[in-house]
């Protein structure tokens, strides 16, 4: 019996075990590990943290099939030698092959006190902690949101309707809000943004982050908590394979998804370099391909020699729960539109997943 497993139940490897288990061969087993039991919807963290969504609206359960097991556990080792994989409580899980879909974390960019001095969204249970802080706060703190891509503009437009009474700074690195598309879905975040006086800082660099304060250049600013949305990397166990690498830490990996000396092992999600920005769309899309390069492989038929190449469709923002943005296939919708199309998204998500 060949067994397969699948470290980490995010958007990857969620969309390779929907895809996957109808009609997986009568002799393959999978397993799937992660640290908790159920499937957490990233996308959504920032609900969570500005305190307008709860656990249970971002859950989804794993799928259940006769030949899919759960391991809940933390990852601590790969052993590509051994084809094993050593969870934190000593278990150890043997593979034939191997998908990583384990994530990311803050990327810090070696501005100092950053790690140590602001809340994150990037997992549940930070997220959860961020919302403690944030909902604590009393009426007229300052919050200061690093990082002004969709993750930053989401949780900024989010707390401004959960709480009215915080003053909310947004530090933008570049010179407008999403400066890499047109200037109609620019123009249209920032005059959001105006109306409800939320403080948009273009131009920023952050070079030091102190207890109750920030330096944009050298400029001191107090602020009562600090929210980095400002960049990811891959989990550290990912970062510390010995594989060849992109420079921001993500292994390398052929056009088949697997690693450039490994072909029973995959990555997928944000743990994979890629040259499209790592989004939970690009994860599906690449776990779909794994999935038929998996059926070719274990039928022993010859894979293609020239991969399909992925293409994003585009991204859905919200701004609170009324309004929102939307970029598809060049095309721009603002307003209650986008916002009801964000949501109808994620309802469909949340059914095909269910």
């Amino acid at each position: 019996m060949g067994k397969l497993v699948l470290l980490g139940g995010g958007y990857g490897n969620m969309r390779l075990m929907l895809r996957l288990l109808p009609n997986i061969p009568l002799d393959t087993e999978v397993v799937l590990v992660d640290r908790a039991p159920f499937h957490s919807l990233k996308t959504e963290f920032y609900a969570l943290a500005a305190g307008t969504a709860t656990d249970k609206e971002i859950r989804v359960s794993f799928p259940e099939n006769e030949r899919l097991s759960a391991v809940y556990g933390e990852v601590v080792e790969i052993d590509r030698a051994e084809k094993v994989v050593i969870l934190e409580d000593g278990q150890r899980i043997e593979y034939d092959d191997l998908v990583i879909g384990l994530g990311c974390e803050d990327k810090y960019h070696g501005v100092p006190g950053a790690e140590a001095y602001t809340y994150s969204i990037q997992t549940m249970a930070k997220s959860r902690s961020t919302f403690q802080s944030l909902c604590g706060l009393p009426a007229g703190s300052t919050v200061g949101i690093v990082g002004a891509g969709l993750s930053g503009i989401e949780l900024a437009s989010e707390l401004r309707e959960s709480r009215s009474d915080l003053k909310i700074k947004l530090f933008d690195r570049g010179p407008r809000i999403l400066k890499d598309f047109p200037e109609k879905l620019s123009k249209y975040v920032k005059d959001w943004f105006v109306k409800h006086n939320v403080e948009v800082i273009a131009n920023s660099n952050i070079t030091k982050i102190e207890q109750g304060k920030i330096y944009n250049h050298e400029e001191e600013i107090a602020l009562d908590t600090v929210v980095w949305t400002a960049g990811v990397q891959p989990v550290k166990i990912v970062r510390d394979l010995e594989v060849e690498k992109d420079n921001q830490g993500r292994p390398l990996v052929t056009q088949y998804f697997n690693l450039l000396d490994d072909e029973h092992v995959y990555v997928v999600g944000d743990c994979a370099a890629s040259d499209l920005p790592p989004t939970a769309q690009l994860a599906e899309e690449q776990a779909e391909q794994i999935v038929k390069v998996l059926r070719m492989r274990w039928k022993g038929e010859n894979l293609p020699e020239k991969m399909p190449d992925i293409k994003l469709k585009g991204f859905m923002g919200a701004l609170g729960k009324k309004q929102g943005f939307v970029y598809l296939a060049d095309t721009t919708v603002t307003g209650r539109i986008a916002r009801l199309m964000k949501s109808g998204l994620l309802w469909y998500y949340k059914r095909q997943n269910d």
